[in-house]
């Protein structure tokens, strides 16, 4: 099936659980409906169906990190610098890029206790 096709039933599905329930559950969501869906349709232009369902795999373990990367295609998409779809090797180099980007240095530094020395003593 096409990502349209796939989009289209799962849109479908999702207004009739809501309707079942019979409201949304966060009124915020009609909101952002229209917002994500325009988001959903730049990345279907943009990514293969590998590099989405990666992206999509990546959504559900580290949120905050698949929004990065998003944001980062639908910008590139705006400004025109992608040619073409982008495949799963294609979006893996992305990935590589964005975690050096956000890469979290940890140091560890010992503070060693001054400690008075009795050897010192004993020698006398």
């Amino acid at each position: 099936m096409a990502d349209d096709e796939l989009e289209a039933i799962r849109r479908q599905r999702m207004a009739e659980l809501q309707a079942k329930q019979g409201v949304s559950l966060n009124p915020s969501s009609a909101a952002c409906q229209p917002e994500s869906e325009m988001r959903n349709s730049i990345l279907a232009q943009v990514l293969d169906q590998s590099a989405r369902a990666r992206l999509s795999n990546l959504a559900l373990v580290k949120p905050e990190k698949a929004k990065a990367v998003e944001n980062y295609l639908i910008q590139m998409a705006h400004m025109g610098s992608l040619g073409g779809k982008i495949s799963e090797t294609g979006l893996i180099e992305i990935l590589e890029k964005v975690s050096q980007q956000t890469e979290k240095k940890t140091t560890v530094k010992f503070n060693r206790r001054k400690v008075m020395d009795s050897d010192e003593e004993d020698d006398d």
